[in-house]
């Protein structure tokens, strides 16, 4: 973490020495001596780290440099921060042609000799602090690390009293293991029996502690396998390996499977020599090999070519937290990927009682402790390795309820101090400090977050953004840059995917509560407080990052002089009324300030003093108003306002220069069909400024009358999300045109004014081509012709559109298409699905077709659908035979069907059950009287008695 905080400070300063040195008038040269400075401390960073983690708690004064060096750092940041604010008309700086004009404000203004002196002091005072940490990093012996990579290094080298706590744990008794027999036994057939003569690769992924090697030792020690290959070898690779050592142990392993003596003078073959040894004695043998705990990605490459394909159905099995290891393999083999995951609920409690009463006769857990036990179970979330350490812990207590009591209220503390759990938080570790530098700052900030929280993944990102963590990339926005890092996140186990959308995207994730537990270790890294808000008033910026919440035990991970940079609010019951006049007052270097769903109904003129804001969230608030002081917030990136009150932007907005998402609607629910609708918010004219913006959901059209509005529309170039609603059948032609425009846009919502009222789209001739998410809503004359040319749709809703049946050979022809809506759309008595179209189609909704009397689909259509969804359809008398040849269709959803419809598909007595009974869910959604939903899966005997 100091390392990224070195490294924004050093961008910053380029970027200021970078312009007219004139401009920054007697402090040029403080500031070129602490860049200089700082990067020479960059190159002995890694290596600080890497110590430190290797002398573990022997190591107090590495640490202690370290974190001198980021606070440093931040004092450096925010000295450069208040350097703008001291300038005099800061908010008109974009006015003035941009950056250098600002500068030059900046010099004049440094003419009077008492702000000149305070800032040479205190550049000064930093520079000596810089130089100080210099000679520091001497007494360590710090050595420049000449390899980028993980921080954490050769977590054994230079440590010969180091253990690895892993080691061991693949020799686990089998009264230690539940839930292993079907993925062993799956395991076992596909390495006797799967893909015959081809050399197969099968990789066990899943987060630290899951169960990867107990699972492959057994797999590994199965006599069936044993006997069914010629020779095997079981290999430990862990983070730092040498390929000679790995290669010769191996060829060795080989050897003494087969009882036999390896080649004379092994130890002093080079990796040629091994190699051309190892495939000598495989050419004719069918093996086995096993490579546990595998980290980097590039693994395969030191292998791959070791072991020949020699027909003969041999296997390579490898365990691993990072996913990529397993995709890197498929560039010259065949590769199976087992995902392991947490043990449910019930299998957990099992293992729990078998540890903890591993020496009671009866192995059975008292009912006093039931409770007590299934909230240790619940917390460790189906971890195996934490279940066994808690499970050993608790055996040695007894069935003493005070003893159980005691440990589960301190299970946090225990996991850092008590020598039976510490193990658990040092495995699970390896993960956060094998990622590369700028992968760090990315999973602590997850820290922010409470525990067991559902995190949006979209407002992660954009949190990454404003707070300088995410790096530009060649071709590609910071957005895109900021998923993949989430994206690999995910692959190294360290995130779990909550949901994913129809169009393959992550949109909500989280931290197992014992990777947070992790998280809280290394808080001091991201100079986090968690607190409640009557204690927000007291804090007034003595940590970097504040998470706000009810729940919030003022957790301080540490205090530091440096300035607040972000704070979220999250749950409370409410927020002082001062609030906004402490945050300008004490709180001015914020970056974030994220108040979704809070009860904050107003927002005072107070937030125009913050004038470093990037991230602003009002998402789910009850604010009706933007203060016109929101136009000098001109670094501002995210303004998130969605079903917040607010329904009109102010005319400030213009001036957000580095606005890039500006995401606003409100919601208004529909009785007579059901369905939530989107209004969007009105906005002026002029908008011309605004040229950064990526994103622009939801605009209103209601209010306007001439095409101004669109030929400003035309000039956001960069813009890859788009929301017009209200809009009149006269701007049709003008939107198309600049639609046409936008090069990089992906995803395309229009609402007509009035759901039956047309919308006039055919003109467009050349559509975005990377258009992914296309919806519309009110009349269509007739499908856009255009539709056909967007090869890259993935997801169309067409709502109240009235398409014919022509329209549906357009779109089941589109060849990515994986969602298609279609809602009271739809005028015909039949519906006809043919043949061959929606090839790759996983999601299907048929909504509000009042007038459909049958539906017809017919076999070979629709292969890979995955969810059906039907209904209203009163006159909608059964269901297809069609269904039954939907063999992928795992969810079938029906709404306030009618009875006689629904009875026809009852188990036992319905006489089209039979088309239905391969799908694993059915479920009705039924509206009673008072406009209430309820579910009911078919079977449950509570439909029964709504149908009856």
């Amino acid at each position: 973490m100091a390392e990224v905080a070195v490294s924004m400070v050093i961008e910053k300063l380029i970027t200021l020495l970078n312009e007219d040195v004139e401009l920054l008038g007697g402090v040029q040269k403080e500031f070129e001596d602490i860049k200089v400075e700082l990067e020479f401390i960059t190159c002995f960073l890694k290596e600080a780290d890497a110590r430190a983690v290797r002398e573990d708690g022997n190591s107090n004064g590495v640490k202690t440099w370290v974190k001198l060096v980021r606070e440093t750092a931040y004092r450096i940041e925010d000295a450069l921060d208040d350097y703008i604010l001291l300038v005099p008309n800061h908010t008109d700086r974009h006015e003035q042609q941009g950056f250098t004009a600002y500068l030059r404000k900046a010099a004049s203004f440094l003419k009077s000799m008492k702000k000149r002196h305070e800032i040479a002091s205190e550049l000064q005072d930093i520079k000596r602090s810089v130089c100080e940490i210099g000679q520091k990093r001497k007494r360590y012996g710090f050595k420049i690390s000449e390899k980028e990579g993980p921080s954490n290094g050769s977590l054994v080298a230079g440590n010969k009293k180091w253990r690895d706590p892993r080691v061991g744990l693949q020799f686990v008794e089998d009264n230690a293991l539940v839930g292993i027999d079907s993925p062993r036994n799956e395991l076992v057939d596909r390495l006797i029996y799967g893909s015959a003569s081809l050399r197969t690769v099968i990789s066990i992924i899943g987060m630290g502690g899951i169960g990867k090697t107990t699972l492959a030792r057994k797999v590994y020690e199965n006599q069936t396998v044993i006997e069914h290959f010629d020779c095997h070898a079981w290999i430990t690779v862990s983070q730092s390996f040498n390929v000679e050592e790995l290669l010769m142990t191996m060829l060795r392993r080989f050897y003494e499977a087969r009882k036999e003596s390896p080649p004379q003078g092994i130890d002093r073959m080079d990796e040629e020599e091994l190699i051309s040894k190892s495939r000598e004695y495989l050419q004719d043998k069918r093996y086995i090999v096993v490579f546990d705990d595998v980290w980097n990605e590039d693994f395969w490459l030191n292998i791959e070519h070791v072991l020949l394909d020699n027909n003969k159905g041999s296997r390579i099995m490898i365990t691993t937290r990072n996913a990529k290891v397993a995709e890197f393999c498929k560039k010259s083999s065949l590769v199976h990927v087992h995902d392991l995951k947490p043990l449910p609920l019930e299998l957990a409690q099992e293992l729990l009682y078998r540890i903890a009463f591993q020496f009671d006769l009866e192995k059975q857990c008292p009912v006093e402790l039931k409770k007590l036990s299934l909230d240790i179970v619940r917390r460790c979330e189906g971890l195996p390795l934490a279940i066994v350490a808690i499970g050993g812990l608790l055996s040695t207590k007894g069935k003493d309820v005070l003893q159980w009591e005691s440990l589960h209220n301190r299970l946090s503390a225990e996991f850092e101090s008590n020598p039976h759990l510490t193990y658990i938080k040092k495995i699970l570790s390896f993960s956060y400090l094998d990622l590369p530098y700028y992968l760090k700052p990315c999973f602590l900030y997850l820290g922010m977050f409470p525990e067991d929280y559902s995190i949006s993944s979209g407002r992660l990102i954009r949190l990454w953004i404003a707070e300088g963590f995410v790096k530009r990339k060649q071709c590609a926005t910071l957005e895109e840059v900021a998923g993949e890092y989430l994206t690999e996140l995910i692959h190294r186990s360290l995130v779990q995917v909550e949901w994913i959308d129809s169009m393959g995207r992550v949109r909500e994730c989280r931290l197992h509560d014992l990777m947070r537990e992790v998280l809280l270790s290394k808080w001091e890294e991201l100079n986090l407080i968690q607190t409640s808000p009557k204690n927000l008033i007291s804090l007034k910026g003595i940590s970097r990052h504040l998470s706000v919440y009810n729940r919030a035990n003022h957790f301080s991970g540490s205090t530091s002089k440096s300035q607040t940079h972000s704070l979220i609010v999250f749950e409370v019951d409410d927020l002082p009324e001062s609030l906004f006049n402490i945050l300008s007052t004490h709180f001015k270097f914020l970056k974030e300030l994220d108040f979704q769903g809070v009860p904050l109904d107003y927002v005072p003129e107070e937030l125009g003093n913050l004038l470093h804001l990037r991230y602003l969230s009002l998402r789910d608030t009850k604010v009706k108003m933007l203060p016109k002081s929101i136009g000098k917030l001109h670094d501002l990136q995210t303004l998130d306002l969605k079903r917040s009150l607010v329904r009109e932007l102010p005319t400030e907005v213009n001036k957000l220069y580095n606005l890039q998402y500006l995401l606003a609607y409100y919601t208004i629910y529909d009785r007579n069909s059901n369905i939530y609708s989107r209004r969007g918010v009105k906005m002026s004219n002029s908008f011309a400024n605004l040229e950064s913006l990526e994103k622009l959901f939801n605009v209103g059209m209601e209010t306007h009358e001439g095409d101004e509005f669109f030929f400003e529309l035309g000039r956001l170039k960069k813009l890859r999300k788009l929301g017009i609603s209200k809009l009149k059948p006269k701007h049709g032609v003008a939107l198309c045109t600049a639609v046409e425009q936008m090069n990089h846009l992906q995803a395309l919502t229009i609402s007509s004014i009035k759901d039956d009222e047309f919308l006039q789209l055919q003109s467009m001739s050349y559509p975005p081509i990377f258009l992914k998410s296309l919806c519309l809503r009110g009349r269509l004359a007739k499908l856009p012709n255009w539709i056909s040319k967007l090869p890259n749709l993935v997801r169309i809703g067409l709502h109240w559109s009235r398409i014919s049946d022509d329209s549906l050979k357009i779109l089941g022809v589109l060849p990515n298409l994986l969602k298609f809506q279609l809602t009271n759309g739809y005028d015909g008595a039949q519906l006809h699905f043919e043949q061959g179209y929606f090839q790759k189609l996983k999601e299907l909704e048929l909504r509000l077709l009042s007038g459909l009397k049958r539906l017809i689909i017919e076999e070979g259509a629709f292969p890979f659908l995955e969810s059906l969804s039907i209904g209203p359809s009163p006159d909608l008398e059964e269901l297809p035979s069609g269904i039954c040849h939907l063999n992928s269709l795992k969810l079938l959803t029906f709404h306030n069907m009618p009875n006689s419809f629904a009875r026809r598909l009852l188990p036992n007595e319905g006489p089209d059950h039979w088309k239905v009974k391969h799908i694993p869910n059915v479920v009705f959604y039924c509206t009673n009287g008072s406009m209430q939903c309820y579910a009911y899966k078919l079977g449950d005997p509570r439909l029964l008695q709504v149908l009856h």
